[in-house]
């Protein structure tokens, strides 16, 4: 896949909308906080539920959802930090092909977000429900 994506935006790799080294501390910060966020959404959860195994394989041990930690101020924090980071690559370079690919990251994460939310309510049912309408999905709530 990043095969395919380095070969389609080949092109475009030198078009830069804008060129500012003082982007770079504003890109610092967003890169500081996806690592941050990355951190704490590791916390409660293992590494094969990070990785979405329990989706793939239905019977993988134990499930209970989780809503403490940074998950009681956002659903998913992994896809927040994904977008930090996205968006300080977009910032600090002025790459026409970063704010691009970025664009398509929101796009295909609100998909991907949606199939994820409909999966986590079958599997948790009302427990889901309430705690989705308690908790913001992807831009967090500071004041729960």
């Amino acid at each position: 896949m990043w095969a395919l994506v380095a070969a389609i935006t080949a092109p475009w790799r030198g078009v830069t909308l804008y060129e500012n080294r003082w982007m770079w501390i504003p890109a610092g910060i967003l890169f500081c906080g996806g690592l941050v966020l990355y951190k704490l959404s590791r916390a409660d959860f293992s590494l094969s539920q990070l990785g979405g195994l329990p989706e793939v394989l239905p019977n993988h041990g134990h499930q209970r959802l989780v809503i403490t930690g940074i998950r009681a101020r956002v659903r998913h924090p992994v896809y927040l930090g994904h977008l930090f980071e996205m968006l300080a690559w977009s910032l600090g370079t002025g790459l026409a092909v970063c704010w691009a690919l970025t664009a398509f990251a929101v796009a295909t994460g609100f998909v991907m977000i949606r199939l994820e939310e409909a999966e986590l309510e079958k599997r948790f049912g009302e427990e889901y429900v309430a705690y989705r309408n308690r908790v913001p999905a992807v831009l967090p709530n500071f004041f729960p």
